[in-house]
């Protein structure tokens, strides 16, 4: 991507000439069909992503409405690296103890794949300067509605087909921005206009 070469030219000097990336990709998703009865909320990449502004966003969704659940795929583990998760789990606590949140760890990506079938939304507040999301391209491939920040290269990814607003390093200016705009999204999601996008 630009954002790759960029980077890569302004922080090691390697010219544009001299440089490749190698792409990310997924085996498509198969057609499904979203359940109806309620909206589901995904997160599916690791924790330090921005997890916990997604976890104090969805407590306060939650407080106005019960047509909401959220599932939370996320652990260092994914990368064997369970030590790295010892900071977290003060919040793995708060999503196990919320009523509406079902907390699952790291599981193989066939589990996750088939949740995404059940997910509406990949709830994504990223913090992380991504520079390309395969949990974006998988939600997208699962007909998901991506939330998510113009950070790093996030606008590539998603190619215009996320729902996006503008990042800001200052984290409640950041929530309150996420809380809106996920908000809208969820109260949206099965408009005519919305689903054609999806599809």
């Amino acid at each position: 991507s630009n954002y790759q070469f960029q980077t890569y030219h302004m922080a090691l000097g390697v010219p544009h000439s001299e440089s490749v990336v190698i792409k990310n990709a997924i085996d498509p998703i198969e057609q499904h069909v979203k359940p109806k009865d309620k909206i589901n909320l995904i997160y599916h990449t690791t924790p330090h992503r921005g997890l916990d502004i997604l976890y104090a966003v969805y407590e306060q969704i939650a407080k106005n409405r019960d047509d909401v659940h959220l599932d939370v795929y996320s652990s260092f583990n994914v990368y064997g690296w369970p030590q790295r998760d010892v900071e977290f789990q003060p919040l793995f606590d708060k999503l196990k103890e919320h009523p509406n949140i079902t907390y699952h760890g790291a599981v193989p990506n066939s589990e996750v794949r088939e949740a995404l079938k059940k997910a509406h939304i990949f709830a994504y507040p990223c913090t992380w300067l991504e520079t390309s999301c395969i949990s974006a391209i998988e939600a997208m491939s699962a007909g998901c509605a991506v939330v998510c920040p113009n950070l790093g290269a996030l606008p590539e990814t998603t190619a215009n087909f996320s729902i996006m607003y503008p990042f800001d390093e200052d984290i409640n200016v950041h929530a309150n921005r996420f809380y809106h705009i996920l908000n809208n999204t969820i109260d949206h999601f099965w408009q005519e206009g919305h689903q054609q996008k999806l599809k």
